[in-house]
């Protein structure tokens, strides 16, 4: 069995040896080296060529955003940020996404058994992810592209450019997933979505602390509002919903039409929010109307409600693999005949805009 070699950069010793434990515990995984700094990361990543790094957000000299940056112009690879989930990290660790870690964790609580036992299992679902991540380069600070473009597919025009208007009230209702690489995947879809577009609904796998700083990002970049849910709001055209990171999110029609509405149920799939979840309430509330995609991600939740979502007649397309950063929740939907259109995600917002009325 070939073990995926991980090398740990964290300032604290403690949390060094606690990761060790847990990745060297795991038959498939191997801790190669771990260091305090970048400077001794960069000389161990040179000697000892591992497949992932896990990287600490905050370092003394050169922090991890400073070092994730030249990393990724100079030598990408698949890495995983350890944070804490805090208000103020949660920005960081998103633009450390932005910059191409593939995905995060938070640091490990070491008050129950149970959840150690359980973060470990997470840790090593990540770095397994991780090690099969398309993992984009940066050849300028201020690239913001998703997926080099010679990993793009030739998209399959079904028109030659999107509307520049259409019929906010053509009773469309467009609910997406995404998992691992959702941040920036959601990020790009939104940049060609028009202001004007149908009422939009997201579920991004994210723990509660990160929502609410991804849809104000998200809103000071894109056309469309975009706001956290709190439940209880009336889906409007030109509003872009977030669900929060503690609970599922729906929608529910009333006497004054269709709204928002927040579920503490279990998790479904292990997550909380689940796509699943979702995609289910749009093909029992909305069906024929709504319009269902499934980004990049780890899993395969959204799978099987999508496959609701299209035998109940909604429109529903999925990211090809060459354009995901981990082809797993599409892959999960494509296999089982729920994706009815397939297509690269530089041209994911123009196709389903083409299916709304105008």
């Amino acid at each position: 069995m070939t073990k995926t070699r991980v090398l740990i950069v964290d300032d604290s010793a403690l949390m060094r040896g606690l990761l060790s434990a847990m990745i060297n515990g795991v038959a498939d995984l191997e801790v190669v080296g771990a260091a305090p700094d970048a400077q001794t990361a960069r000389e161990l990543i040179k000697t000892l060529n591992p497949d992932v790094l896990t990287l600490d957000v905050h370092m003394p000299g050169m922090d991890g955003l400073e070092f994730l940056d030249r990393l990724m112009r100079l030598r990408p690879m698949p890495v995983v940020m350890v944070s804490s989930y805090t208000n103020a990290t949660s920005e960081t660790t998103l633009k450390a996404l932005e910059l191409g870690a593939v995905d995060f964790i938070g640091k490990p609580r070491t008050d129950a058994a149970q959840t150690m036992e359980l973060y470990a299992e997470e840790l090593a679902e990540k770095i397994r992810a991780a090690r099969t991540a398309r993992v984009r380069g940066r050849s300028f600070p201020h690239s913001t592209s998703s997926v080099p473009p010679a990993q793009r597919t030739v998209p399959v025009s079904t028109s030659s450019h999107a509307p520049a208007g259409m019929a906010s009230g053509s009773g469309k209702i467009i609910f997406l997933g995404a998992s691992t690489g959702g941040t920036e995947a959601i990020k790009e879809f939104l940049l060609g979505i028009p202001a004007n577009c149908p009422p939009i609904l997201i579920v991004q796998h994210m723990p509660e602390t990160f929502t609410s700083s991804f849809a104000r990002r998200l809103d000071g970049l894109c056309a469309p509002r975009v706001i956290e849910a709190q439940g209880n709001e009336r889906v409007e055209a030109g509003t872009v919903y977030i669900a929060p990171g503690h609970s599922h999110m729906l929608i529910r029609r009333t006497g004054a039409g269709l709204v928002t509405e927040l579920s503490a149920a279990e998790p479904v799939n292990r997550h909380r929010p689940s796509v699943d979840v979702l995609f289910d309430s749009a093909a029992q509330v909305v069906g024929r109307q709504a319009i269902g995609v499934i980004l990049t991600g780890m899993g395969k939740d959204g799978a099987q409600g999508m496959l609701r979502m299209r035998q109940a007649g909604a429109k529903t397309f999925g990211q090809d693999e060459a354009s995901c950063v981990v082809y797993g929740m599409p892959r999960e939907a494509f296999l089982i005949g729920a994706v009815e259109e397939q297509c690269a995600l530089d041209d994911m917002a123009r196709r389903v805009i083409a299916a709304v009325p105008r």
